[in-house]
């Protein structure tokens, strides 16, 4: 039944293609070498990271194994740093950058994305009940992951008042250590994805700590490099089949409960 799945697939692929452009050969590379590399922040719960036996788990892989199945390859997860996530796809260290990235302006010009596969927003998890915005982060220290969507916002120019107001932006690997240093009283606040802060503070338990103001509305989705439109489409493709067996629902559900996903069936 896989194999029909998968060559199925294959078929879709081949006939979409003959209709537009001739194929750039990135999806046959993949198969011929027979595995997809998977370039993620293993830092970046609950999409991609460590659990407690060290092996990477999460959303993303999950959801990544199933569309490597589908296309009939193995998955191979290649935990990189994020704020050379771009190097490391220029340099095909990577076949594609899959852990919750935003989509951007910018990523759209210098990548080849995927569909919008799930929508996420971003906020601040702060501990002082007082901090509602981020006007009210005047003369406060920020905490960001270097490279990720929140340090791109900032570095934009509807926050450079705030920034300006800030006593200090602290820059981080991972969110891992911003919210600790949130925890430790060293930063005031942290701008973070939703899905990844509602996470953490399920995880530590820390009543303390809580989300707010709802900076940006954001979507998550998947990068590969300009000229591999034939790998974008098929996974695009792979993302479709899974939401009309039912399987994308499942991974969802496993993970948050219930079918948070943009992709529905056609």
């Amino acid at each position: 039944m896989k194999k029909v799945m998968i060559w199925a697939l294959v078929l879709a692929l081949t006939l979409g293609l003959g209709a537009g452009a001739l194929a750039d050969g990135s999806l046959a590379a993949i198969q011929e070498k027979g595995y997809l590399i998977m370039g993620l922040d293993d830092s970046f719960p609950p999409m991609g990271y460590r659990n407690e036996d060290n092996e990477i788990v999460g959303f993303d892989i999950d959801l990544a194994k199933a569309v490597a199945e589908l296309l009939g390859v193995e998955l191979r997860l290649q935990p990189i740093e994020w704020a050379a996530k771009e190097l490391e796809l220029d340099t095909r260290n990577i076949d594609c950058i899959w852990n919750g990235m935003s989509r951007t302006p910018q990523r759209e010009i210098d990548m080849a994305l995927s569909m919008n596969y799930m929508g996420n927003a971003m906020v601040l998890m702060v501990s002082d009940p007082a901090i509602e915005s981020m006007a009210d982060l005047a003369g406060k220290s920020l905490a960001v992951q270097a490279g990720s969507y929140a340090e791109k916002l900032l570095a934009g120019d509807e926050y450079v008042d705030y920034v300006a107001a800030l006593s200090e932006t602290l820059s981080f690997e991972n969110y891992l250590m911003a919210v600790m240093d949130l925890q430790n009283g060293n930063a005031d606040a942290v701008f973070i994805d939703l899905v990844v802060a509602d996470f953490l503070i399920t995880g530590v338990g820390d009543d303390s700590l809580f989300t707010t103001g709802n900076m940006e509305d954001d979507v998550f989705c998947i990068g590969f490099r300009k000229d591999d439109i034939e790998l974008r489409d098929a996974v695009n493709e792979a993302l479709l089949v899974l939401a009309k067996n039912g399987t994308l629902e499942a991974i969802c559900t496993e993970w948050f409960g219930g079918n948070v996903s943009l992709v529905t069936a056609e």
